[in-house]
């Protein structure tokens, strides 16, 4: 392979479109003073997609380390939006599950993250998108 300069390495250039993106929506979260991260925001979704889900399935579903899940999972059941409930015969694991107001709280909010996801493909063409999410899906399978 021939030297590149990093604006023409792809990995980088998909790093650089994920901190785009999140930089984009916490804009916008901010705007609307959701009083939440891009980060809080993924694991709600995983949560509510999933529930209930241990901490440690969540940690592998959103590919962070366990102890910074720890962290955001203390911040949002701070703001009520998850709770962790015991897993019976387990002291040392818990569910996770979002609350009344976790559940109310990402269904008010997915319209606008609905919005962020047709502005990210804006312009490309539905063989476009299919072919990104194979070639994206092939780096990832070459990277695991």
């Amino acid at each position: 392979m021939k030297n590149q300069d990093i604006e023409n390495v792809i990995l980088f250039q998909i790093d650089k479109t994920s901190k785009i993106s999140k930089q984009y929506s916490q804009r916008e979260f901010d705007q609307k003073k959701l009083g939440i991260t891009i980060e809080q925001w993924i694991l709600l979704k995983i949560i509510e997609e999933t529930q209930p889900i241990s901490q440690r399935e969540l940690a592998d579903k959103s590919l962070r380390d366990p102890a910074s899940i720890t962290r955001t999972l203390d911040i949002l059941e701070k703001k009520q939006l998850i709770q962790r409930k015991p897993i019976p015969n387990n002291r040392r694991q818990y569910h996770i599950e979002l609350t009344i107001q976790g559940n109310t709280f990402v269904k008010n909010n997915m319209e606008m993250i609905k919005a962020h996801r047709r502005k990210s493909i804006e312009g490309l063409s539905s063989e476009e998108i299919e072919s990104l999410r194979t070639i994206l899906l092939k780096i990832q399978k070459n990277m695991s």
